[in-house]
């Protein structure tokens, strides 16, 4: 995913996504649409908690083309290249006395889910593909990008009021009812929100969103794939936002956001050890992100490169969401000089570092992280904050 134009790219994922809506359809797609993952820079597991978040869209977008087709049956084909087979998904539209349920396989989960909580009713049938640049499993996001692509492409076939919180909003509920994933809002919003040469702070209470610039042409945003994913992932998302949840009760707290350091050691005999160190990360993950939004709306790019490591650390230690192949990734990225910070990204356990460098310091900074002990094959992105979802041309040729 180096050196290319991400126009480009987003070009040839349409004109595959096109050329396989003919070959099961037997007709071209009247609309094409996108949303891009995202990378969060700083801020990780805190949106459930209230807190702050700073992530920006990428250039690795979730494409979906397709038109109306009359009747009640919706049929949606993925060309994404993990995703669980079959390929090919067939459901009614949900009634009110019939609402679509998961099941097999689980990516068209996500399409049914949004189906469901879409805001305006009743939606026409469609047929559509879906094709993704977006890494599954990598802690870029995959799941939002898909869901935000999906409203993005009902929104074409029966206009909601428009409202892109409210959009963000239900794709979270669609995550949570039919993927079964009691994510936080970080990733749908940036994924609608997102805006190019920016990052996003948003607090995850009041939903307000202040862009910060990051369009600094001496900079780079390097991520790197483990193309590690251990499998304990999916019980230990949810364990942590429990744990979070009870402890913010036992305090005395609406949410995490609430709470200060003082109140957590005024309740450490009340909480165990594992907890204690859960809410501790929290409390300063998002300080740290204020912090850190402020260092680079003023340049300070040691500041927040600093921060970037101080939060690897906790993630590392406190809410203990790391493993051993992030941890070599960020200290071999950190062994580079022109690198200002460097810290896994996402829900952890496998998946991605991001990391801030210099420019000129990126083909040295890649050479050194291939050299270093690591078992695996890791994949770099070089990328830029980019647009949120939007409406493509469905034909290729036009995507300059």
């Amino acid at each position: 995913m180096m050196g290319r134009n991400p126009a480009d790219e987003v070009g040839i994922l349409v004109a595959e996504a096109r050329r396989v809506y003919r070959d099961n359809f037997g007709e071209d797609p009247l609309v094409a649409v996108c949303a891009p993952g995202r990378v969060n820079l700083i801020g990780e597991h805190t949106d459930y908690n209230e807190g702050f978040v700073l992530p920006m869209a990428l250039h690795l977008v979730t494409v979906m083309v397709g038109s109306r087709t009359s009747g009640n049956i919706c049929s949606v084909v993925t060309i994404a290249e993990s995703a669980d087979e079959p390929k090919r998904a067939d459901f009614n539209l949900p009634t009110e006395n019939n609402p679509l349920k998961g099941g097999q396989p689980v990516w068209a989960n996500y399409v049914k889910g949004v189906v469901q909580h879409y805001r305006v009713k009743p939606l026409p049938a469609f047929k559509a593909v879906i094709a993704s640049s977006v890494p599954l499993g990598g802690g870029l996001s995959s799941s939002a990008s898909l869901e935000v692509a999906v409203y993005t492409f009902l929104q074409q076939l029966l206009p909601d009021s428009g409202d892109q919180i409210a959009k963000a909003l239900a794709c979270q509920k669609a995550e949570h009812t039919h993927a079964g994933v009691p994510c936080g809002i970080m990733d749908q919003f940036i994924s609608v929100l997102g805006k190019e040469g920016h990052a996003l702070l948003i607090d995850c209470r009041s939903l307000e969103a202040t862009a910060v610039p990051l369009a600094d042409p001496g900079l780079v945003i390097l991520i790197t794939n483990s193309n590690v994913r251990h499998e304990l992932t999916g019980s230990e998302y949810p364990s942590r936002r429990k744990q979070c949840e009870e402890a913010a009760a036992i305090m005395g707290k609406s949410s995490l956001r609430d709470a200060t350091l003082q109140d957590l050691e005024d309740a450490k005999d009340r909480l165990d050890s594992v907890t204690y160190r859960r809410v501790r990360h929290v409390i300063e993950e998002t300080e740290r992100t204020a912090k850190a939004a402020e260092a680079l709306k003023e340049g300070a790019y040691q500041e927040f490169g600093k921060l970037m490591v101080e939060s690897h650390n906790s993630l590392r230690d406190l809410y203990e969401v790391s493993c051993p192949e992030l941890d070599i990734l960020v200290t071999a990225a950190m062994e580079v000089d022109g690198v200002f910070g460097s810290r896994m990204t996402g829900g952890g356990f496998g998946g991605c570092t991001v990391s801030l460098l210099q420019s000129d310091a990126t083909e040295r900074t890649i050479n050194h992280i291939k050299q270093a002990r690591y078992s695996g094959s890791p994949t770099f992105y070089i990328t830029t904050p980019s647009d949120g979802a939007r409406v493509l041309s469905v034909f290729e040729e036009n995507q300059s």
